[in-house]
């Protein structure tokens, strides 16, 4: 969600600070602002809205120093307003904050007993008041953040400057990722790897706890005792080049164009095309003993998980219980002896997703992390780690991640039929063949793509939209209707389709476009029925299936779209591509932001 950047450095910082917020726009935000040290004083510029706003200020009013810390927020506590917005400050530190002080209100009422005056309505401005006070009373920094720490209960992540300490940043962790970079001459933080993409690719992360003293000669890591630790320094191999919109017009654009290399580059990691089997990463659990499966997600990634159930129970047999992560917990669920966890999100930093792999560990679950970032929480509190290789993707709305965490899904299910012995060596091969024809069935099915712009126009002036499909393809209906959502702000739901005359049907007129997602197949007959039953009441539909589909059920229909016909196994993948490219098309007619959808953000790192 919120951005920070922070650079201990010898050149001027605010320009800098500036471009590396840019980088973490795609995590969404609605207010920005910068801070730095000069002549032993915070000098701070803030703006609601986009970060042309902020130029615009610092334009008008620019910052020196080579010491200084940014910010981009996505409203918690108090409206996004310029009194909100970060950095916090008083005389003596300024800090920015991604994540919530649980506990804000007590330690804000303690503060205003002891005389203390708060500008905001956030919960981050307590954390400077507790710092400014230790530093007034002849703390050093260093003795200040090691005594404020343990009193704040939530998730945070904070880069903090001390007005008596010019050449000085203090970062810290719990719950929300921070990393620091390493320059030459220069030491930064950043909430990811591509805040500090054009600056280094050295980056170390900081582990649960940990907090850090970072100077323009490096950096001194402390654990949560306190204790000096190492963390290793690594190669992010993030560059301005990898997230860069090259000749597309979005993020969101270029990332659906992405799909059939992304998954091919995937699925290479997964299978072993030259004797046709599975390779997975070996665990250190018996994938035998598995005897249930639970899977806990969110959004886009929530649909991967219900993707996957189809298979998981078809390919091993193994029962599987699939929970919207921020729900999982307070249902106090019954975690069985033998079961695994298979956690799925993009950035790997979900909050609601990695507090749910917690609880299910201290159940005694062995964990699966399906994740796009290998360096993340998830990955590394995980029993086995199963990367996307999707690349950055930086358009809110996932598409690219959502395809790859499929084709791993899929790799993972089949692997565990073979281990418990329902996949023998034959059905192996079809398996792997089949998924080995992915990456060119979406590069056929990113050729509609004009089709698909041409009929924006019939959706895009709807009010509601409903997406129905059955089987696999009833949570592509819901990923389908999401996407409408999010991006275009068109009410849309999807529903598995045979549920339409338990209720929904009542919502069908001449004004509602039903969206059909139907490849041929054993429930294709099942699906055109219940469109039928649509079109008889005056619904407007568009068939999305194969050539067979669409000369067996396209007459009547307001459009269709034509997909490549493909195995069961890899149809989710593929009619992934024409659900995401219609909404990116409905998006651009009705004119609204598709890489930046308001009041989203990419990577949910509060609860």
């Amino acid at each position: 969600m919120c951005g920070i950047i922070a650079i201990a450095g010898k050149g001027d910082a605010a320009g800098r600070l500036v471009d590396g917020l840019k980088r973490l726009e795609y995590r969404g935000y609605d207010s920005a602002g910068v801070a730095t040290l000069h002549n032993h004083a915070i000098d701070r510029r803030r703006a609601e809205g986009k970060l042309a706003n902020l130029v615009d200020v610092l334009e008008r009013e620019p910052l020196s120093g080579s010491t200084g810390i940014g910010h981009t927020r996505w409203a918690t506590h108090g409206m996004p307003t310029t009194a909100n917005a970060h950095p916090h400050a008083t005389e003596e530190v300024a800090l920015v904050h991604n994540g919530i002080i649980e506990n804000f209100k007590p330690l804000r009422e303690e503060l205003m007993t002891r005389g203390h005056s708060f500008e905001s309505q956030t919960d981050t401005e307590v954390v400077a008041h507790l710092l400014s006070e230790l530093i007034e009373e002849g703390a050093t920094p260093r003795q200040a953040i090691a005594q404020v720490l343990p009193h704040l209960h939530g998730a945070f992540a904070l880069a903090i400057l001390f007005r008596s300490h010019p050449d000085m940043l203090i970062g810290a962790r719990l719950g929300s990722p921070l990393v620091v970079g390493y320059g030459d001459g220069e030491t930064y933080l950043g909430s990811d790897a591509l805040a500090l993409a054009s600056l280094t690719q050295r980056i170390a992360y900081l582990e649960e706890g940990d907090w850090v003293i970072v100077t323009p000669d490096g950096a001194e890591i402390f654990d949560k005792y306190n204790q000096p630790v190492e963390r290793p320094v690594t190669v992010s191999g993030v560059t301005g080049e990898l997230i860069s919109k090259g000749n597309h017009r979005h993020y969101m654009l270029k990332e659906i164009y992405e799909q059939p290399v992304v998954v091919a580059q995937t699925l290479r990691s997964y299978l072993r095309r030259m004797d046709d089997q599975l390779a997975l990463p070996v665990p250190d659990f018996d994938l035998d003993a598995i005897r249930r499966v639970t899977i806990v997600a969110c959004g886009t990634s929530y649909y991967a998980g219900m993707v996957a159930k189809y298979w998981f129970e078809q390919f091993a047999r193994v029962p599987v219980d699939i929970d919207v992560a921020s729900e999982f917990r307070y249902r106090a669920p019954v975690m069985a002896d033998g079961g695994l966890m298979i956690v799925i999100s993009q950035s790997g930093e979900t909050a609601d997703t990695l507090a749910a792999l917690r609880h299910a560990k201290a159940e005694g679950q062995k964990i699966a992390a399906v994740v796009n970032v290998p360096t993340s929480s998830m990955a590394r509190e995980a029993d086995l780690l199963l990367p996307t290789h999707a690349g950055p993707e930086i358009g809110v709305a996932s598409t690219k991640a959502f395809t790859c965490q499929l084709a791993v899904l899929a790799a993972f299910a089949a692997n565990l039929a073979r281990a418990k012995g329902r996949l023998n060596p034959g059905e192996e091969r079809e398996l792997v063949r089949h998924l080995a024809e992915a990456p060119a069935a979406l590069n056929a099915a990113l050729a509609y793509d004009e089709t698909i712009e041409a009929m924006a126009d019939l959706v895009a002036h709807a009010r509601d939209v409903l997406y129905l499909g059955r089987g696999p393809d009833y949570p592509l209906a819901l990923e389908g209707a999401l996407k409408l959502k999010e991006i275009s702000y068109i009410h849309a739901e999807g529903y598995a389709a045979g549920e339409m005359k338990h209720g929904p049907i009542a919502l069908i007129d001449d004004t509602v476009p039903v969206i059909v997602l139907a490849p041929s197949g054993p429930l294709f007959e099942k699906t055109v029925s219940n469109m039928q039953e649509v079109q008889a009441r005056g619904g407007k539909v568009v068939l999305i299936s194969d050539y067979d589909g669409v000369q067996a059920a396209g007459e009547g229909c307001i459009a269709t779209i034509t997909m490549p016909k493909v195995h069961p196994l890899i149809a989710p993948m593929v009619y992934a591509v024409p659900v995401q490219l219609l909404a990116y098309h409905v998006a651009l007619a009705k004119g609204t932001d598709v890489d930046q959808p308001r009041n989203l953000a990419k990577s949910v790192t509060v609860e």
